[in-house]
């Protein structure tokens, strides 16, 4: 170590702290007030090592696992909105209407909703399955993924 300071047991301990709190050799330099290469001798001299290559990797594996449930979790809360969206395509639909010169409110229960409603609450339906499938694939079965795309076209009029 051939700086013109020679490094001392306190330095050589709080590489130590400041290492087991996990801090990075650069951080070290800086708050030391020393350059990087010195750190690295005094770590080497030490016995500890600033290569955390497989603590990197773990870290990213688990924060890829957690995002890999996070979307899992929301694929389900996508498709919860699709089968919600699908029961209202044949029940009976409130339709209501606040304004006029008199700013009153009228509504009326209609036994099922229009066939423009429809095709907007199949339109729902299929982009919540749609996004649902793209970030939780489901296992291909490519008869039943026709059949389920037959079906929807055929609700939305085939478009």
């Amino acid at each position: 170590m051939g700086s013109a300071n020679p490094v001392t047991d306190k330095e050589r301990e709080r590489v130590r702290e400041l290492h087991t709190a996990g801090k990075g050799r650069n951080e070290i330099a800086t708050e030391l007030g020393r350059s990087g290469r010195t750190i690295s001798e005094i770590a080497k001299g030490l016995g500890i090592s600033f290569a955390r290559g497989a603590e990197v990797r773990a870290a990213t594996e688990i924060r890829q696992a957690d995002l890999a449930d996070r979307r899992a979790a929301l694929a389900q809360r996508l498709q919860d909105v699709a089968e919600r969206e699908l029961e209202k395509v044949n029940k009976p639909h409130l339709y209501w209407d606040w304004g006029g010169k008199d700013h009153d409110y009228d509504e009326k229960l209609a036994d099922e909703p229009t066939p423009g409603d429809k095709r907007a609450l199949m339109g729902v339906v299929a982009t919540a399955i749609d996004r649902s499938l793209k970030l939780s694939p489901a296992e291909q079965d490519t008869e039943g993924l026709a059949a389920v795309d037959a079906w929807l076209k055929g609700m939305m009029g085939g478009t």
